[in-house]
């Protein structure tokens, strides 16, 4: 099966919920949606009298992700507030409480709608410094969230090398931060998948070499192929079906549950970088292309519209996906047909001739 949908609430959407987004993304018969991580904040709260003993599913009047006590991250929704914790309160909230992500992700599971979220787009695991620590604390409380809504993914880029470190020492730094991360990820029990994702520019950790390369190394992560970035990083290299083949092929072995998670869109780019993304219909990296292989491929994938049209590409996508598959299934059977006839006629000149 392969899903689409748009990496947001859909622009069209009155309103501006997750709750909503989900319902309008399955009313406008599309199967996926991303979540946009726009913002990293948190800040640092403590229980009021009311909230000991309650758990952070329990509050209503803002999102907690975690609890500290004693030093110790606890991530276990259902651990009772004790009166001397300190509560890690998201600025910029998802859903206005921890408690409305699982009625939520009941409701996407009803609908068909397969849940994913991406951490904001500047992340930087490689530089081991105050940074370095909000981001890994972004995608841990992003992974929190993603398991209570019964998502199958955190998306995620890794790191990019500024000079300060040489890229040597960048990338060392970043193989450990996300073992560490993933070691954590174990122990809390989170069940999505951390997807890496494929980057546009050269100065950014994420070339499919790199990628492949820490998903292989570290258990727990799946790569998360990002067509236009993949495109823009190798300078058009995605002009025929063969050249999508071989990319599907090289991550395809890496995901397993859930299949592949992969963002289309339009883009811009030269000398190997990517400059904006663009709507699917401008641009040389052509969705038509991409439809022509996924129908001889049939890989399980959930491809999120990353274009500024959102939604509109997402169903612009869906369309194609399913005009090529037409035409797959209309050649089979006329060919099918023409085989039944020509073996009609073959049984009729055997009879013809034994008379």
């Amino acid at each position: 099966m392969i899903r689409f949908g748009p990496a947001g609430i859909p622009l069209s959407c009155k309103g501006r919920t997750l709750k909503d987004g989900v319902e309008d993304v399955h009313n406008l018969s599309l199967t996926a949606l991303e979540i946009q991580m726009v913002r990293a904040g948190t800040q640092d709260t403590y229980p009021n009298e009311e909230d000991v003993g309650l758990t952070i599913k329990d509050l209503t009047d803002r999102l907690v992700v975690e609890i500290v006590r004693d030093d110790e991250s606890i991530t276990d929704p259902d651990m009772p507030i004790e009166e001397d914790d300190v509560l890690v309160q998201m600025i910029y909230g998802i859903t206005n409480s921890f408690g409305e992500l699982y009625p939520i992700g009941n409701m996407a599971k009803r609908l068909d709608v397969a849940v994913s979220l991406h951490t904001p787009n500047y992340m930087d695991l490689g530089s081991n410094n105050e940074l370095t620590n909000t981001c890994v604390n972004s995608i841990r409380h992003a992974g929190v969230i993603v398991n209570a809504l019964g998502g199958e993914v955190v998306v995620t880029n890794l790191g990019l090398y500024n000079g300060l470190h040489d890229e040597e020492t960048v990338n060392a730094n970043i193989y450990e931060n996300v073992s560490m991360l993933m070691d954590w990820w174990k122990e809390a029990g989170l069940k999505p998948k951390l997807g890496v994702e494929i980057t546009g520019q050269q100065d950014v950790f994420g070339s499919l070499d790199q990628i492949l390369d820490i998903c292989k190394e570290i258990k727990g992560l799946t790569p998360v192929l990002n067509f236009p970035h993949y495109h823009a990083r190798t300078s058009g290299s995605l002009l025929e079906p063969d050249d999508f083949k071989y990319v599907i092929e090289q991550v395809q072995p890496y995901c397993k549950k859930g299949g592949i998670h992969a963002l289309f869109a339009g883009v811009e780019h030269s000398d190997g970088n990517e400059h904006r993304l663009t709507p699917i219909k401008k641009g040389d990296l052509k969705f038509d292309t991409l439809a022509e292989c996924l129908v001889d491929l049939k890989p399980e994938m959930t491809i999120i519209s990353s274009s500024p049209l959102l939604e509109h590409d997402a169903m612009y996508m869906r369309i194609i996906h399913e005009r090529y598959l037409s035409k797959k299934v209309a050649k089979a059977i006329r060919v099918k047909k023409k085989n039944a006839e020509d073996a009609a006629l073959a049984a009729e000149a055997g009879t013809g001739a034994e008379e």
